[in-house]
C-alpha cells in the first residue's frame, strides 16, 4: 500500500489524467442519457459542442498541477464559450470547483485573486443564463448562495495550504541556516581550540626545552673540568623534564575530558604566584634576572593570572634564546586598581625584527603570537620590541575585568 501511495505521489499528472478520463465518461454518458431520456433542452448545435466542452474541461483537470495558471485561463475561456453556445453544464463542470483549489494553493498571486473572482461570479452569470422559471427571487438568490459557498470554500481551503507550506518553507530555511550557523561557530570554536592549544604546547615546551639544551650544554661543557657543576646541570635537567611532562599531562588530560583535574598526575594552570618560582629556575639554568613586584598584591582572575605567566615565560624564554650568552633580564609586575602590568625586559642582542613585527616567518615567531592572542583574549594591550639602548622590552597591561 506504501509502494502505490509513494507512485501516485511521485506521478501527480497522471493521477489527474485518470480523473479526467473518469469524469469525461461521465459526462458524456449524462448528456447522452438525457438526451435519450427526451430531457433535452438545448438546439441540436449546443448539443454538437457539448463534446468539445467537456473534452477540453477534462483537459483542465489532467493539467491542473502541472500548468495552473493557463489551465484557469482555459477554464475560464470555456466557460464564456458555454454561455456563448448554451452548452447546459455537465459534470465536467466540477473542473471550475478543482482549478479554483488548485490555483489558490501552487499558482500564482494574480491567478489566485482571478480564481477566486471566477468562483465567485460564476454561480449568478449561470443563473442569470440559465434562470430557473418557476423559482422566485428568494428562491433564486438561495440557490446562487447555495452555490457560490463551494467555490469559496475551495478557494480557502488552498490558500491556506498556500500559507501552511510557505510556513514549512520558513521554517526548513531557517532550520538550514541555523544548522550553517552551528557549523560556523563549531568551526570557530575548534580554531579557537586549536589555537590554545599551540599556545599551551609552545609555552610549555619552548621554555622547558630551552632550559633543558642550556643545561646540557653547560653540563657537557663542565663535566670533566667540574663534575659537581655537571650533575647539578643534570639535576635540572631532571626536574625541568619532569615539570615538561607534568603540564603535559594536564594539558592532555584537559584536551580527552575538556574539565581541568587537580590532583593525582595533572597540575593546576599555573598562575602569577608561580612566577617567583618561573625565576628561580631561569636563574638556575644561568639566566640573571632581576624581579620586582610593586602594588598590594591580590588574587586576580585565572585567565589574568595564565596569561601573565605565559607572558613572563616566553619573554625569558626569547631572552635565552636570541640575548646572547650573557644577556640578563629583569621582570616587573605592578598591580594597578584596575589591572595587572608587567615589564620584562633584558639587556642581550635582541630578537630579529620579522620575530615581532611581521609575526613570524619560516615557523618563528609563534611566541608573540601566543602572547598577543593570549592579552587579547583578556582585553589587554601589549607592546614588544627593541629597547632604545639595546636589548628587547615586553610590556603589557592587562584588566581585571573579562574582555566583552
Amino acid at each position: 500500500m506504501q509502494r502505490l501511495y509513494d507512485f501516485l505521489r511521485r506521478h501527480p499528472t497522471g493521477v489527474d489524467s485518470f480523473w479526467a478520463v473518469l469524469l469525461f465518461g461521465i459526462s458524456v454518458m449524462t448528456t447522452a442519457f438525457e438526451q435519450a431520456a427526451g430531457q433535452e433542452a438545448r438546439g441540436t448545435e449546443s448539443a454538437l459542442a457539448v463534446v468539445p466542452v467537456v473534452l477540453l474541461l477534462c483537459l483542465v483537470i489532467a493539467l491542473r498541477r502541472r500548468m495552473p495558471e493557463k489551465m484557469l485561463l482555459l477554464a475560464i475561456g470555456v466557460g464564456l464559450a458555454q454561455m456563448a453556445l448554451d452548452v447546459a453544464t455537465t459534470a465536467a463542470n466540477f473542473a471550475f470547483l478543482v482549478i479554483t483549489y488548485t490555483v489558490a494553493a501552487t499558482g500564482a498571486r494574480w491567478a489566485s485573486r482571478l480564481a477566486l473572482a471566477m468562483g465567485l461570479s460564476a454561480a449568478p452569470l449561470a443563473q442569470l443564463r440559465w434562470p430557473e422559471q418557476e423559482s422566485s427571487v428568494l428562491g433564486t438568490v438561495a440557490l446562487v448562495i447555495f452555490m457560490t459557498v463551494p467555490f469559496a470554500l475551495a478557494w480557502v481551503l488552498g490558500d491556506s495550504i498556500r500559507t501552511r507550506r510557505a510556513y514549512y518553507e520558513q521554517l526548513e530555511e531557517r532550520a538550514t541556516r541555523l544548522e550553517k550557523e552551528r557549523e560556523a561557530q563549531a568551526k570557530v570554536a575548534v580554531a579557537a581550540e586549536r589555537a590554545r592549544i599551540a599556545r599551551e604546547l609552545h609555552d610549555v615546551v619552548a621554555h622547558n626545552v630551552s632550559v633543558m639544551v642550556v643545561q646540557a650544554d653547560g653540563a657537557a661543557y663542565v663535566l670533566d673540568s667540574a663534575p659537581d657543576q655537571a650533575k647539578k646541570a643534570l639535576e635540572t635537567i631532571s626536574s625541568t623534564g619532569r615539570q615538561a611532562l607534568a603540564e603535559m599531562r594536564r594539558l592532555l588530560g584537559v584536551l580527552r575530558t575538556g574539565e581541568h583535574q587537580e590532583g593525582g598526575e595533572y597540575v593546576p594552570q599555573p598562575d602569577v604566584e608561580q612566577i617567583d618560582e618561573l625565576i628561580q629556575q631561569c636563574r638556575n639554568s644561568g639566566l640573571p634576572v632581576d624581579f620586582k613586584v610593586e602594588g598590594t598584591p591580590r588574587p586576580l582572575p585565572s585567565g589574568v593570572e595564565l596569561t601573565a605567566y605565559r607572558i613572563v615565560q616566553e619573554a625569558l624564554t626569547n631572552t635565552r634564546k636570541h640575548g646572547g650568552p650573557n644577556a640578563g633580564a629583569s621582570v616587573r609586575l605592578v598591580y594597578f586598581d584596575d589591572g595587572l602590568g608587567l615589564l620584562v625586559e633584558d639587556d642581550g642582542k635582541g630578537a630579529p625584527h620579522e620575530l615581532y613585527e611581521d609575526g613570524g616567518a619560516d615557523g618563528k615567531g609563534h611566541g608573540l603570537i601566543g602572547m598577543r592572542e593570549r592579552v587579547g583574549m583578556v582585553g589587554g594591550t601589549l607592546d614588544a620590541g627593541p629597547r632604545p639602548g639595546g636589548g628587547f622590552r615586553i610590556s603589557a597591561l592587562l584588566p581585571l575585568k573579562p574582555a566583552h
